[in-house]
């Protein structure tokens, strides 16, 4: 089995079976960020699939790339950003909140013992859910690429192309922000 920077390397010279064998790879992982991103699978699935798209189209810049994990990620974030805006999702973003993610849901309770948990659970996942898409989008989507999807800052400051201290802040900004909207919504 080929290593991604030998999968990378063949792509960029026109492997096409080697393109295949790194949309395989990262095709879940990046649809797991696009969909946390953009709420809803449609939109998710167009993100997956024009960012392959775009990537294939400049396959000869891929031989400059050297985290090509990040470089994937960016040009998907970046896409999710633009259809976000193109759609004017920034204001009503899709409401896939009946459909929980599994992660999420043993983010927030590890086990579900009756029914009664169980619809506190929801409705708790609910409220985080509502509370993030109330971020600025710079801080919900550090928020999500770092303590949903497990990025590093130093991953997120190359996808953002900015500084660390920059993640660091955008990060702790909107946990703090987050737990103010929480506690609001509790009262």
């Amino acid at each position: 089995m080929r290593t991604i920077e030998e999968l990378v390397s063949d792509v960029a010279k026109g492997d096409q079976t080697a393109f295949r064998d790194l949309v395989h790879r990262f095709q879940k992982k990046l649809y797991a960020v696009a969909y946390k991103i953009v709420g809803n699978h449609l939109d998710a699935d167009e993100v997956v699939q024009e960012t392959f798209v775009r990537i294939y189209k400049r396959r000869e810049d891929l031989a400059n790339v050297t985290y090509f994990s990040t470089f994937l990620t960016r040009v998907a974030t970046n896409y999710s950003i633009d259809l976000l805006r193109k759609r004017k999702y920034l204001q009503r973003m899709g409401d896939d909140s009946d459909t929980l993610t599994g992660e999420t849901q043993l983010f927030l309770a590890r086990k579900v013992e009756t029914p009664e948990k169980k619809f506190e659970n929801k409705a708790i996942l609910n409220s985080v859910n509502k509370a993030v898409k109330q971020l600025p989008e710079k801080q919900r989507l550090t928020l999500i690429l770092h303590d949903i999807e497990g990025y590093s800052k130093d991953e997120i400051a190359d996808i953002f192309e900015c500084p660390q201290a920059t993640v660091r802040s955008n990060l702790h900004i909107a946990r703090s922000k987050l737990r103010k909207i929480l506690r609001e919504k509790e009262r």
